[in-house]
């Protein structure tokens, strides 16, 4: 089967188009036909390697996983003989987790990972789209159990990560204000947000209003740049560790002291959040931002653009 392959560390370049072997599934497993999936920011953080520290867990000196891709949908076409939720020909989208080997034509799955029917309403570039940015983004938000009259800043609106959040927080019924460059201020409108700062002319850090959440959905703030925004027992997140680690450290420190927190959660990615994602899209409520689509042999050329840091919403790799 056809395949994006990296064997060690470094630049978009370390990535080679392969034929490898077809994957065989096990009695408790599916073969799923991948149509689409996605680059992200953790496929390329992956491939550099970058943390450092990501070494202890994809391998010191060179990757375990010698295929990235974790988002997908496409058609099973074969099942094992212990399958009962699902038969050869249904299209179905979600999540590999921390089995990745999304980029190929190919993969295997059990019924109990992160996956479920795909929504009909969808095609299947825009539901490979959903489930990372979306899981992130929900990750952070359940925590701070987000409800009618909160007021929630997002920055990063326009991002896979910021879009699915601002849908996400809206459903909730929360009073959003997205952060963003001018030319996405207009897409983040038509995603749900009460109001849209244009960092390039404005610095949110000094806005006039507080909120209960600041949510940080690209690394690019602090808890103290932002402090002053945030409401007396609000909430600050970021999906980055932070200078030597400084948010979950502060994580820990904030909880104790204080009357404001930060908090780091870890994403988990289930099938019960694949499933409430599919309910939401069919409601249309959670919908697909994608910017651009690369076929698989042309992946080098979407990790570049994805490490521009200007893409807007999701990069979708099509096989089929």
């Amino acid at each position: 089967m056809k395949a994006v392959v990296y064997e060690k560390y470094g630049s978009p370049d370390v990535l080679e188009f392969r034929y490898i072997d077809k994957p065989v599934p096990k009695d408790n497993e599916i073969l799923i036909q991948i149509h689409a999936t996605t680059v992200n920011r953790t496929d390329c953080g992956l491939r550099k390697a970058d943390p450092f520290i990501a070494r202890f867990f994809t391998g010191i000196l060179r990757p375990k996983n010698k295929v990235l891709g974790t988002e997908f949908s496409g058609v099973i076409e074969a099942t094992g003989k212990s399958i009962k939720e699902f038969k050869t020909g249904d299209s179905v989208f979600g999540h590999s987790g921390d089995k990745f080997g999304t980029h190929a034509e190919y993969i295997c799955l059990t019924e109990d990972d992160p996956i479920a029917f795909k929504p009909q309403n969808m095609t299947h570039e825009e539901a490979a789209s959903i489930c990372d940015g979306a899981t992130l983004a929900w990750t952070y938000l359940s925590k701070a159990d987000i409800h009618k009259g909160h007021k929630v800043l997002i920055n990063g609106a326009s991002g896979s990560i910021g879009t699915a959040a601002v849908m996400l927080a809206k459903y909730r019924g929360a009073e959003v204000t997205g952060v963003c460059s001018t030319d996405n201020v207009e897409m983040v409108k038509t995603l749900g947000a009460d109001r849209v700062i244009d960092y390039t002319k404005d610095d949110f850090t000094r806005d006039a209003q507080k909120f209960e959440v600041v949510f940080d959905a690209v690394g690019k703030s602090s808890f103290s740049r932002c402090k002053n925004i945030i409401k007396s027992r609000g909430i600050y997140f970021s999906t980055e560790l932070g200078f030597m680690a400084q948010n979950p450290f502060l994580d820990i420190l904030t909880s104790k002291i204080g009357n404001k927190r930060v908090m780091f959660p870890l994403p988990k990615y289930t099938k019960e959040d694949v499933l409430y994602f599919k309910k939401l899209i069919e409601g249309g409520y959670l919908k697909a931002v994608i910017d651009r689509s690369y076929p698989l042999e042309d992946i080098v050329e979407a990790h570049r653009y994805v490490e521009t840091g200007h893409k807007k919403g999701n990069v979708v790799i099509t096989l089929v």
